[in-house]
């Protein structure tokens, strides 16, 4: 990999840890920051399960860690576009650049134009270069089915079906879909804005662009999935008749011609796949039988992006952007 990349972690929750536990793995990389509003002078080492102390603490002195001279930082924090551009202003500043998993950020130039402009600009005065990904949005329902285009002579439309089983989630994703609710409980939870998964916009978005496609019309559903019997994981049991999960689905059109269909499944005890189907020639099926692990995914995907992030010409982009991004071993 060359020269060792030095790495800023900022946020060490169960995705932030398993990053950090990643990174630490890694040859070419060393942690030498941690940024976290809990469990603040723990080693890094203890609060990512390494079972050894990497002599770096976790600290909420923002300036103080900016100064370690890093090469990058991962943002691994907030889902929102807004919560996460006040995080990342002072490290643009700094000149450092940015992994980040923040969903909102994956595409915000349709939902988010002012800020996209505003992180776009500022990481070309600081020359440093803001990518956001993860497994979804980020990769299996967005750059994966673009990648699959790549061999199609023309395309008509793209649906992408993920499922889930829940239950070897962590505990907030868990609770992000619904899982143990009344109906009840989940239409209430809903109409808050606090159920469901975050980036299918985004991720129709992406591929729109990519593709250029112009979109004239986006809609998206939220079903509870309700179960049929008592199932339970290490955090939640769901008992017959409470809601197990989600069914979202996203639709963007065309002259009200369905274009791009993202349909999100995550529930208790479903069995789990990721399909890609494309409409055109040739027509396709593409499926990862056993689907991608969230977690797993997530983590992989953001550190193996390090280093064509690095590497990239400054501003914010996205997965669409970026060169092949390969394990990193």
């Amino acid at each position: 990999m060359g020269q060792e990349i030095r790495v800023i972690c900022y946020g060490l929750g169960p995705v932030g840890a398993r990053i950090a536990r990643l990174v630490s793995q890694k040859s070419g990389m060393r942690i030498v920051g941690a940024l976290e509003v809990t469990n603040i002078g723990k080693d890094v080492g203890e609060i990512a399960g390494l079972g050894r102390k990497l002599g770096v603490k976790l600290s909420n002195d923002v300036q103080t860690v900016l100064s370690q001279g890093a090469d990058i930082a991962i943002q691994a924090t907030v889902s929102s576009a807004p919560e996460a551009r006040e995080q990342l202003i002072p490290i643009i500043k700094a000149g450092i650049n940015v992994v980040s998993t923040c969903e909102e950020l994956s595409y915000p130039w349709k939902k988010y134009p002012d800020i996209a402009a505003e992180l776009n600009r500022l990481a070309k005065e600081n020359g440093i270069t803001i990518l956001a990904t993860g497994v979804n949005p980020g990769f299996c329902m967005d750059t994966f089915p673009l990648a699959v285009t790549a061999v199609c002579e023309s395309v008509e439309s793209i649906r992408v079906e993920r499922i889930q089983d829940a239950r070897d989630r962590r505990l907030s994703f868990q609770r992000k879909i619904g899982a143990g609710k009344t109906r009840a409980e989940f239409e209430e939870l809903k109409a808050m804005g606090k159920i469901g998964h975050v980036g299918l916009e985004e991720s129709a978005s992406m591929i729109a662009a990519a593709l250029g496609w112009e979109i004239d019309e986006y809609n998206e559903s939220i079903q509870p999935v309700i179960a049929e019997q008592d199932v339970s994981s290490d955090y939640i049991t769901v008992k017959a008749g409470q809601v197990a999960g989600v069914d979202q689905v996203a639709t963007a059109r065309i002259s009200g011609r369905n274009v791009i269909t993202l349909q999100f499944r995550a529930y208790f005890a479903a069995k789990p796949r990721d399909v890609i189907y494309i409409k055109g020639v040739p027509d396709m099926k593409i499926e990862a039988a056993g689907g991608f692990h969230g977690d797993i995914a997530t983590s992989a995907i953001v550190v193996n992006s390090i280093p064509r992030v690095i590497n990239a010409p400054p501003g914010l982009i996205s997965m669409k952007d970026l060169p092949l991004v390969s394990a990193v071993l």
